[in-house]
């Protein structure tokens, strides 16, 4: 038997330099995501005259950011090597019933948006109770959640979309403060507050420690339970949260919003480098993610792309980001050469 430490006969590792090459290896997905981003921004630049106007990159960062802010909450999800796919639907439920409220009983806008967010909250809760109480595997409970929260979608509204709201509604998704539209100051805020849980705050040191080994974390004495329902609930919030950004930016409840949108949400944060075996992530790779997905998007449109090969181009990056993932992870736990 090795000793501790030793993992073969002439072979040991080195915990600090482990550690650095840990963190090297993950801020390469974060430096090739940046890298397709910038390469991926000059070649539309001069691909499509239209890309560079102030309409289009208010319309890229409005897109993106509703994406991202979903993404956030993914992100924290993934970490725990958890998933989510009841995003989409849980953002539409939202959106629809917070467009309800004001347009047909007069609620305020700002009330409207907390109560969408808490509609989202307690989609997550319910999504977290079934992960840690019910014993499900997260993809079925999450699963289950997705037709749920998109049947009554189509319950409330019957199919039709929720409009004749008042201006106001549309500040939220369409307004700006000074020169800077209040969705990329809300994905500020939301990006600012999911950097610090992850690398300040209890709830993101027990997240990646239950995303790495979910029974060493419990073992260890972590509540896994009531922290991983916090992080579902966040995972929804955030989802309530952009969903009603996406309405005021259409003014209008739209019942089949965010079909797939989970699917861009998750690929974003792959993209960005979250690993979907856990332990790994960041936010601003996330935001990275996103903002590529969306300039893929976006240039389609204006090249005139058929729409089908954006999902196309957007499945191959995913597989590149997993394999990419997969050998890291796999030369990560070679020992090392003594």
């Amino acid at each position: 038997m090795s000793e501790a430490g030793t993992s073969e006969p002439g072979r040991r590792r080195i915990p600090l330099l482990d550690a650095w090459r840990d963190r090297a290896r993950a801020a390469v997905s974060q430096l090739a995501a940046a890298g397709a981003v910038i390469v991926l921004f000059g070649y539309l630049s001069f691909a499509s005259g239209a890309f560079l106007s102030a309409s289009n990159l208010f319309n890229i960062g409005v897109q993106s950011a509703v994406m991202a802010i979903i993404a956030i909450g993914m992100t924290m999800v993934v970490i725990t090597a958890g998933i989510d796919l009841s995003v989409g639907s849980v953002a539409a439920l939202s959106g629809v019933l917070g467009a309800m409220m004001v347009v047909n009983h007069g609620v305020g806008v700002p009330l409207a948006t907390v109560v969408g967010a808490a509609i989202g909250a307690i989609a997550g809760a319910v999504n977290g109770l079934l992960v840690t109480r019910a014993g499900m595997a997260p993809f079925i409970a999450t699963l289950g959640m997705l037709s749920v929260a998109r049947g009554l979608v189509y319950i409330v509204t019957g199919s039709v979309a929720v409009s004749g709201a008042p201006p106001e509604f549309m500040l939220l998704g369409q307004g700006k403060l000074g020169a800077l539209p209040i969705p990329i100051l809300a994905l500020v805020g939301v990006a600012l507050a999911g950097h610090l849980i992850l690398t300040r705050t209890r709830l993101g040191r027990y997240a990646y420690a239950m995303g790495s080994n979910v029974e060493a974390a419990w073992l260890s004495g972590i509540p896994v339970k009531r922290y991983l329902t916090i992080v579902y609930i966040i995972s929804g919030t955030l989802a309530g949260f952009g969903g009603m950004i996406a309405a005021s930016r259409v003014d209008s409840g739209q019942p089949n919003f965010g079909i797939g949108l989970e699917l861009d949400v998750i690929a974003a944060t792959v993209i960005g480098g979250a690993s979907l075996l856990g332990g790994e992530g960041k936010v601003i790779g996330t935001l990275l993610g996103a903002l590529l997905i969306a300039l893929v998007r976006n240039g389609s449109v204006l090249l005139d792309i058929n729409v089908f090969y954006q999902q196309v181009i957007i499945g191959v990056i995913i597989w590149i980001a997993v394999f990419w993932d997969r050998h890291r992870r796999r030369v990560a736990s070679e020992p090392t050469q003594a």
